[in-house]
């Protein structure tokens, strides 16, 4: 394995935490540096990352868990379910509709406008999502359509994931927030997962304070994303592992949260015009090889999350830095590189 702390150094990361797994078991917890620079806080096992979006990943494995419950459907054009906003009919959705598998795979034809979902300031300023798609805030500033045929091309979506989070809100009128709480969380005992829009009632101890390429602290502190299904989830690496051996098993039949081995071979089977495009997470490699990724990188703070889940491999990765580089190209590629 490469020095950390010296890697660290190199690129100014403020703290990192990380899990390994292998042969189906955690072979490895490690965690460097501290919560907030200038502090003498300790990473530890518990403390908490703006894991940004990997929240996508979380939301196909709650999409998936629905499925199964026959809750939602991942072919159905979302609008004869959606009650509360509709995607607006045009040129592009006359012969194809736009679907959650699409949605989820980012080839819904939708992509987000320039400069759009940046954190929120503060709290008291939490939009609704129908004002978020309607482009009736700063974080979208215009309204969400579809502007290309579904499925003919990929475009990483924010907003598709926020249609999502909200198709999910109005079939089951319940909030998303307590969804993944009921059907992910407290099955796999994920004690210390949250999301961003809890932060203002929760205790801050645990919690990493994000920073900048210069290690320098960003303002206000903690990015906070009322977009949950897209990059609100604040988590450790030991409970991102928690979900990711569930998978694994899940493949065996033998899930804690109840994923059955067809529907959990979704979640990585090449999807729509990509090949390299699951459900939610990016795709290498094929057969027992098959790798699937997910990546956070907002305000503050960079994750990476790699599993193998036929060789039951996988690495788990928080730094709460943004080192301004892609994850492979700074320290979690050497980390990965090193191992693999």
């Amino acid at each position: 394995m490469i020095n950390i702390r010296e890697r660290m150094e190199h690129y100014h990361i403020t703290g990192l935490s990380l899990v390994a797994i292998e042969k189906g078991k955690i072979s490895r917890i490690d965690q460097f540096g501290v919560l907030e620079a200038g502090t003498d806080k300790n990473i530890d096992e518990h403390s908490i990352f703006n894991a940004c979006s990997i929240s996508k990943f979380l939301t196909s494995i709650l999409v998936i868990k629905l499925v199964e419950q026959g809750i939602v459907d991942l072919d159905e054009d979302v609008n004869k379910k959606l009650v509360s906003w509709k995607v607006p009919d045009n040129q592009f959705t006359k012969h194809k509709k736009v679907t959650l598998r699409n949605l989820l795979s980012h080839q819904s034809g939708i992509v987000d406008p320039e400069g759009s979902f940046m954190p929120v300031e503060s709290f008291k300023e939490m939009p609704s999502m129908i004002e978020i798609l309607n482009g009736k805030t700063t974080y979208c500033p215009t309204s969400i359509e579809v502007t290309y045929e579904p499925e003919s091309e990929f475009h990483y979506s924010d907003a598709g994931f926020c249609l999502i989070q909200l198709l999910i809100e109005d079939i089951t009128q319940k909030p998303f927030s307590l969804l993944m709480n009921t059907f992910i969380f407290k099955p796999l005992s994920m004690t210390n997962s949250t999301f961003s829009t809890s932060l203002s009632t929760a205790n801050m101890d645990t919690f990493a304070c994000g920073h900048d390429r210069n290690g320098a602290l960003i303002p206000g502190k903690y990015s906070i994303y009322p977009y949950l299904a897209a990059c609100g989830i604040w988590t450790t690496p030991s409970d991102l592992t928690k979900l990711l051996l569930d998978i694994m098993n899940a493949i065996k039949g033998q899930s804690k949260i109840g994923l059955t081995t067809k529907h959990m071979k979704e979640l990585f089977r090449s999807q729509g015009c990509k090949e390299w495009t699951g459900l939610g997470v990016f795709l290498d490699g094929a057969d027992e090889k098959l790798e699937f990724s997910s990546l956070g990188w907002g305000v503050g703070f960079q994750c990476m999350l790699v599993a193998y889940p036929y060789l039951e491999q996988g690495i788990v990765m928080m730094t709460n830095t943004d080192t301004g580089m892609h994850q492979m190209k700074g320290i979690m590629g050497e980390i990965y590189h090193a191992l693999y």
